[in-house]
């Protein structure tokens, strides 16, 4: 916190005009908690809401403009004295190149969400050191927002941010609160920063990079040659599956939750042997959907 008073500081005593990164639309549900002041959650909303959007989360230049669209919800369920827990869910966009679609970065829920919070006491995050559960897991999708947001306009281009958020993760380790360690979960905070800065699956990183890239942000200009891109980025997904066929690989078994319709969308016209093609690919990666994909194949 006196890191973030500091920098606001300097920004104002230098005139340098410093631009958060996030653009986050923050709700607190809580009606399954019967019994309690409701005010401690509309307090609490507005915590977050402030912690995410104000943070400067990196030393890049932002303009306004530029600021990640992310959403972040959490859905309370049990409350004992200044304990709370329930599940968090994630989800960011990012604008499509000449349009005005967004397109879904991430999409994620996570249920284990626990922590304590005393109302109107300041969210503190040190990224050094542990300060409490509610600030890591929060500063920690913060970086993961944006890291996956950097690696759809650059290969492995949200390295710095990952790192961030497994920083996080490290400084985690001692805490009561389950989600931190590998050995609670395969399907964790721990295991998703794992697997994207694991060199051995880099390729669903490529993937990132080339469905976004140069896949979605080239059909406008030409359609067809951007079905073929994303065609090859999914190939990358299918490698990772025959190689690691792990179906508890969270970061890849993610981006395919997250983009499954999106996939049925893009190939919802166009080429006929692209369709099968993606068809194949698809149905193989990710068979629980099979009947969504050969929808594909029927047009």
């Amino acid at each position: 916190m006196k890191k973030i008073i500091f920098i606001l500081f300097f920004a104002l005593y230098t005139g340098t005009a410093f631009t958060q990164e996030l653009r986050c639309n923050v709700q607190v549900l809580a009606s399954q908690i019967q019994g309690t002041n409701k005010e401690v959650f509309r307090t609490l909303q507005e915590e977050i809401n402030a912690f995410m959007n104000n943070t400067i989360w990196t030393d890049d230049d932002f303009q306004a403009n530029e600021r990640i669209e992310c959403k972040i919800l959490l859905n309370l369920k049990e409350r004992s004295g200044d304990e709370f827990s329930g599940t968090i869910q994630v989800s960011s966009r990012r604008p499509v190149y000449n349009s005005s679609y967004s397109t879904t970065i991430i999409q994620n829920k996570d249920n284990d969400l626990s922590f304590r919070y005393v109302e109107n006491e300041p969210l503190e995050f040190d990224i050094n050191s542990y300060k409490s559960n509610l600030t890591s897991i929060l500063a920690y999708y913060a970086y993961v927002i944006i890291g996956m947001d950097y690696d759809s306009f650059s290969p492995k281009g949200g390295t710095p941010h990952f790192k961030n958020a497994e920083k996080v993760v490290n400084e985690a380790q001692n805490s009561k609160y389950e989600g931190w360690k590998s050995y609670e979960s395969r399907k964790n905070r721990y295991w998703f920063v794992e697997n994207v800065l694991d060199d051995g699956y880099s390729g669903a990183r490529e993937f990132v990079y080339r469905y976004h890239r140069v896949g979605l942000d080239n059909m406008y200009d030409n359609p067809s040659k951007a079905r073929q891109n994303i065609i090859e980025a999914l190939e990358l997904l299918q490698k990772i599956h025959r190689e690691q066929p792990d179906p508890y690989l969270y970061y890849t078994n993610l981006l395919i939750d997250t983009k499954s319709n999106e996939f049925v969308n893009v190939f919802s016209e166009g080429d006929m042997n692209q369709m099968k093609r993606v068809y194949e690919i698809l149905s193989e990666i990710d068979p629980s959907r099979s009947d969504r994909y050969e929808k594909i194949t029927q047009r």
